[in-house]
C-alpha cells in the first residue's frame, strides 16, 4: 500500500484491509472483486491483485513466505526494492535497499552525477548501500538509512550538520557543497492531455435511482477489474455512435451538464458530463458486465476514483427534471 501512496492516506485502508484479512490465507480465499472493493480509492489496482495472487501463491505452498529476496521476487508484485526489505528486516538476510530516500541518501554520499535509474548507476548505489549494512543487522541498517532520508536528508533543505555520515559525504565536502543538486533530475514525461466524455444513465428519478456502471476486463492496461461511467474519448466521433460501439446498446446523450477534471498517472483528462439514457431494447455487448447500482450498492464496488467525483459533481450541478428521467430496465446481469 505504501508503494506510490503517503504514510496518513495509507492508514485507515491498512487497518481495514488487515481486520478483514487477518491472514495470508484469509486474503487468497478472498474472492478478487472484495479486494479491490477494500482497494478502492488507493488507486494503481495492479498492486491489489498481485497482492492477491502472491497470497494466493503463498497459501498453496503452506503459508510459508520465502526468506531469499530470489524467493521473494518469484512473488507476483515484489521487485528489489520490496524483497530486499523483507529478506533483510524479516530474516536477517544481508540484501541492501534502494527506495525513494536511500537512493537520495546516497546520491548525495557519492555526488552521483547521473540519473540514478540508469542500470550503472543503480549498480553503483547498490555497492554503496551494501558497504553500509551492519554485520549481523541488516535490517536495522536499511531502516536507518530509508529513515535519514525521511528525517535528514531531505529533498529540500537537508540537516547536514545533524547527518551521522556526513563526514564520507561528497557532496557536502566537494565543489560549492550544495547536496540538492543531488540526486540528477530525471527528465519528466509531459503530461498526455485527453478529452472524455462520460454518461451518466440513472434508473428512475428518485435519490435512490441507481446509476448504470460497466466493469473493466481483467486484462485492461489500466484500473483492471474496477467498475466506472461509460466513457468515450471526443476524437472516437460522435458520442452516442461510440459508446454503442464500445459497449453496445443504443444510446440517446442530454446537453453537458459539468466538466470534471482527473489526473491518472500521466494523463490529464479533461471529462465533460452527460446525462444520457440507453434506449429500451438496445442490449449491452456480449461479455460486457454490467449493472445499475445505488449509493448503497457503489459502496461495495471497487470503483474508479473518477466515478465518485463524476458523480459529486453532477449533484453539486443543474440537473434535468425529474419527469424526464423516466425508468430503464436494466441492461445486465448484475444489480446494487
Amino acid at each position: 500500500m505504501l508503494q506510490q501512496t503517503r504514510v496518513e492516506t495509507v492508514l485507515p485502508y491498512y487497518t481495514r484491509f488487515l481486520e478483514r484479512f487477518p491472514t495470508v490465507e484469509a486474503l487468497a480465499a478472498a474472492p478478487l472483486e472484495e479486494v479491490l472493493t477494500l482497494w478502492s480509492g488507493l488507486g494503481y489496482y495492479r498492486r491489489a491483485r498481485q497482492l492477491h495472487a502472491a497470497a494466493q501463491q503463498v497459501a498453496a505452498a503452506g503459508g510459508s513466505f520465502p526468506r531469499t529476496p530470489e524467493g521473494l521476487r518469484a512473488l507476483p508484485g515484489i521487485g528489489d526494492y520490496t524483497a530486499a526489505a523483507v529478506a533483510s528486516i524479516a530474516y536477517g538476510v544481508a540484501a541492501p535497499v534502494l527506495d525513494g530516500n536511500v537512493e537520495r541518501v546516497l546520491s548525495r554520499w557519492l555526488a552521483l552525477g547521473e540519473d540514478p535509474k540508469r542500470p550503472g548507476a543503480r549498480r553503483q548505489l547498490l555497492a554503496a548501500a551494501a558497504s553500509l549494512l551492519q554485520e549481523g543487522r541488516p535490517g536495522d541498517s536499511n531502516q536507518a538509512l530509508m529513515e535519514l532520508g525521511a528525517t535528514l536528508c531531505t529533498p529540500r533543505r537537508p540537516k547536514c550538520l545533524l547527518c551521522p555520515i556526513a563526514g564520507g559525504c561528497r557532496a557536502v565536502s566537494e565543489g560549492e557543497g550544495d547536496p540538492e543538486r543531488y540526486p540528477v533530475a530525471r527528465a519528466k514525461r509531459e503530461a498526455e492531455k485527453r478529452r472524455l466524455v462520460v454518461a451518466v444513465v440513472e434508473d428512475g428519478a428518485d435519490e435512490k435511482a441507481g446509476v448504470l456502471l460497466f466493469r473493466r476486463p481483467d486484462d485492461s492496461e489500466l484500473l483492471a477489474g474496477t467498475w466506472e461511467l461509460p466513457w468515450v474519448e471526443e476524437e472516437e466521433g460522435e458520442p452516442a455512435a461510440a459508446l454503442a460501439a464500445r459497449y453496445g446498446g443504443r444510446w440517446r446523450l442530454g446537453p453537458r451538464v459539468a466538466e470534471v477534471r482527473h489526473g491518472i498517472t500521466f494523463r490529464d483528462l479533461e471529462v465533460a458530463v452527460h446525462r444520457a439514457e440507453l434506449e429500451a431494447g438496445g442490449e449491452v455487448r456480449e461479455g460486457r458486465e454490467a449493472g445499475w447500482f445505488d449509493a448503497e450498492g457503489r459502496a461495495g464496488l471497487p470503483l474508479s476514483s473518477l466515478v465518485g467525483k463524476v458523480l459529486k459533481k453532477l449533484l453539486s450541478s443543474p440537473s434535468s427534471a425529474a419527469a424526464d428521467r423516466p425508468a430503464r430496465r436494466s441492461p445486465s446481469r448484475r444489480r446494487g
